[in-house]
C-alpha cells in the first residue's frame, strides 16, 4: 500500500506534552497493557498525574502485531476467570470510551483435526461450562453450516472433526482500542508522551524513584512496566 494512502495517525484525540520533571506514577509502554492501566488507575482510583511514556508511536508495537482475537474459553480455572472479566469489558468499553473501535463479536472457532483435537477440545469445551463460560462443541456439519467456505471432507490432509465454539467472542481493531484509551486518558489529564524511551532507572537502595529517559530524568515513586 502506498504510503499517502495510509490514514493520518490521529494525534489530535490527545495532546502532545512535554514530559514533566515528576509524576505520581510512571507507565513504559503506551500500547494496550499501559493505556488501560492508565485509564483505570484515573477512573477508578482517582490518579491522574500520570505519565504513559512510548518509545516509538501509540499501538505501534505488540499490540500492532496481535492477533485482535478476544475470546474467554480457556481450558484452566485462573484462566477462565480472568479472561471471561476482561470479554465483560470488552462489551462495555466501546460506550465506556465513548470511541467505535470496532469490536465484533462474531464468536471464534477452533478446528480439531485428530482425535486427540477432538478429545482435548471437548474437555474444554466441558471445563468452560463449569466456569459459566459460553462454550460449545460442533460437529462437522455443524462447523459447516456455521462457516460454509470449510471442506468437511473426510479424504483430506486434515479433517474437521468437529470444532469449539464461543458465540461472545470477537474482534476489535487494535489501533482504535489505542486511540480510544489515549483520548479518554488524556480527557482526564493523563500525560501521553510518544518517542520518549526509557533508558534507566533511579534507585533509592532498593526503591525506585525515578526514570531515564532519552528525553530527560522523570521523578517518580511509582513505575508500571
Amino acid at each position: 500500500m502506498s504510503a499517502d494512502l495510509l490514514p493520518e495517525h490521529p494525534d489530535f484525540l490527545w495532546r502532545n506534552p512535554e514530559p514533566k520533571s515528576s509524576y505520581d506514577a510512571v507507565i513504559v509502554g503506551g500500547g494496550g497493557h499501559g493505556l488501560a492501566t492508565a485509564y483505570f488507575l484515573a477512573k477508578n482510583h482517582g490518579m491522574t498525574n500520570i505519565a504513559v511514556l512510548e518509545k516509538g508511536w501509540l499501538a505501534g508495537g505488540n499490540m500492532a502485531r496481535n492477533t485482535t482475537i478476544i475470546r474467554s474459553n480457556y481450558l484452566w480455572d485462573e484462566s477462565a476467570a480472568i479472561y471471561e472479566h476482561a470479554l465483560k469489558l470488552w462489551e462495555i468499553l466501546p460506550e465506556e470510551l465513548e470511541y467505535d473501535f470496532l469490536f465484533s463479536q462474531r464468536g471464534v472457532m477452533n478446528l480439531a483435526h485428530t482425535l486427540g483435537d477432538v478429545r482435548e477440545s471437548m474437555r474444554r469445551v466441558g471445563a468452560n461450562k463449569l466456569n459459566g463460560v459460553d462454550a460449545e462443541w460442533l460437529d462437522p456439519k455443524q462447523v459447516k453450516e456455521l462457516c460454509p467456505i470449510l471442506n468437511i471432507n473426510d479424504n483430506i490432509r486434515y479433517p474437521v472433526m468437529g470444532a469449539t465454539y464461543q458465540p461472545r467472542a470477537g474482534i476489535a481493531k487494535h489501533d482504535h482500542v489505542a486511540w480510544a484509551f489515549a483520548r479518554k486518558c488524556d480527557e482526564m489529564g493523563v500525560d501521553i508522551i510518544q518517542n520518549c524511551e526509557v533508558t534507566g532507572f533511579i534507585k533509592d537502595g532498593n526503591r525506585v524513584t525515578g526514570v531515564k529517559t532519552n528525553r530527560g530524568t522523570i521523578n517518580t515513586e511509582k513505575v508500571g512496566l
